[in-house]
């Protein structure tokens, strides 16, 4: 009985609505914010180690996250992975904890503590209650100065990491992004996606420990503290955990030299029913004044669900489900690309489009709703994405990392609304250079050669 008078109910409130709904416009948006950074406390201890703390929120917990720059652009053309493999081993123990006291009393403070690595960057990240704080930062000191790199646990690594690769390199996504970055990147780390088998097997502790030596150290860390916590007593904490921290060697990540034409290069799948395209050349990286409206571009292109490839091959077409394009950016380097997995027999078609809608916004300013639209997405994403202490965190390392001026983040937002529709053309006429794309496809050779032919020389 309940039930069907709280249906009829919202039944007639439904219909109240409708009907109100056609005699009035929703209300328009309001003025877009800008992003603000809570004031930080900045630190840099004699041996070279930064710190910035954050206070942020009200929840009662800390981030503690500790960026080292040696990632894996510092591992050599036969270590793809070494760094990876340094990053779970320190996870192991240190010595005077094993693996399961790091975990335990982690999560004694109420929180976690996990290591991760990236192209240039190893990620000490530690969470716990505020109360906890300074014990937080020592535990993260403690993995990062003192890994014993037990040799109990390098064959079960190695086995995790073996498996691993044996699954990625099945998925057409990442066999394409790999062949792709190799014909970008021909002679640089960043060309290099996966290891073999033979050279994950083949890691000795010698190997890793070597690795820490030359990639670990204060001079080339940065520690980030956001959340509530104890002002006083976290920097007295980071003062005692990593002031006697060596130094270590200075770090040098080489940027690369792209390279670029276009030209078509195939992985064969025999029997698939997808191909995987993935197009793309290089771009400007955060340091260059551009790289607003480049994101302002790419974005309204292929960067959400209703941007113009997206809506092109996957709503009006029919050809895939989930299109996307994206700047993927490294320290001192950047691509676009888009990526699709589209129906085999619609590959050409679905390659033909892409380059229609690139030409298109290269030949025509979008309309001015249209980019609003754009704008008011990322503003409203940029904002969503800072609202999380390890969201915080994020954005001032990667201002660190690129060396960007502190008012990156504040201005943000109101650069992003100062992008007009011209500037949008020029961008995409000035980066999207189609006539040198790379463009890769994984998919049945058989099927999809002469649908792909039109679109570039097929390289061999």
């Amino acid at each position: 009985m309940r039930r069907k008078t709280v249906a009829a109910a919202l039944a007639l409130g439904l219909a109240a609505s409708a009907a109100f709904a056609q005699k009035q416009s929703p209300p328009p948006p309001g003025t877009p914010k800008d992003f603000t950074v809570p004031s930080p406390t900045k630190l840099t201890l004699d041996n070279g180690l930064k710190a910035t703390l954050v206070p942020y929120g009200t929840v009662p917990k800390v981030t503690v996250n500790l960026a080292i720059v040696g990632g894996n652009a510092a591992e050599s053309e036969s270590e793809i992975w070494l760094a990876d493999l340094t990053g779970d081993w320190m996870r192991e123990g240190t010595s005077t904890r094993t693996g399961t006291q790091i975990s335990q009393d982690a999560a004694r403070m109420g929180g976690s503590l996990e290591v991760a690595v990236n192209p240039n960057l190893t990620r000490i990240t530690g969470n716990a209650l505020s109360e906890f704080g300074p014990e937080i930062v020592r535990l993260v000191a403690d993995v990062a100065q003192n890994p014993s790199f037990p040799e109990s646990e390098l064959a079960r690594l190695k086995a995790d990491m073996g498996r691993e690769l044996a699954i990625n390199t099945t998925r057409p996504q990442q066999i394409a992004l790999e062949k792709f970055r190799g014909v970008m990147y021909p002679n640089h780390r960043y060309g290099h996606v996966f290891p073999t088998p033979e050279m994950v097997q083949g890691f000795t502790a010698a190997q890793v420990r070597a690795f820490y030596s030359a990639n670990f150290g204060a001079a080339r860390s940065h520690l980030y503290v956001a959340g509530k916590f104890d002002a006083a007593a976290m920097e007295a904490a980071i003062r005692q955990a990593f002031g006697g921290w060596k130094a270590g060697t200075p770090a040098r990540i080489s940027p690369p030299l792209p390279q670029t034409k276009r030209a078509i290069h195939l992985v064969d799948r025999p029997g698939a029913v997808q191909s995987t395209i993935v197009l793309g050349v290089p771009v400007v990286d955060p340091t260059n004044p551009d790289w607003v409206p480049l994101q302002v571009m790419n974005t309204l292109l292929g960067g959400y669900f209703s941007s113009r490839i997206t809506s092109n091959i996957r709503e009006a077409k029919g050809y895939t489900y989930s299109p996307f394009s994206q700047v993927a950016v490294s320290y001192r380097n950047a691509y676009w690309a888009q990526n699709a997995d589209v129906t085999t027999n619609v590959t050409g078609p679905s390659l033909k489009e892409i380059f229609s809608e690139i030409d298109r916004l290269q030949r025509e300013p979008p309309g001015a709703e249209e980019l609003r639209a754009v704008q008011n997405y990322m503003a409203g994403v940029f904002v969503l994405q800072n609202s999380s202490r390890q969201g915080i965190i994020g954005q001032l390392e990667f201002v660190d990392l690129h060396g960007l001026p502190e008012n990156f983040l504040t201005e943000y937002v109101r650069r992003i609304y100062a992008v007009t529709p011209q500037a949008v053309s020029e961008t995409a006429r000035k980066y999207v250079q189609d006539e040198k794309a790379t463009i890769v496809v994984v998919g049945d050779k058989k099927v999809i050669q002469e649908q792909v032919k039109p679109y570039g020389a097929i390289a061999p």
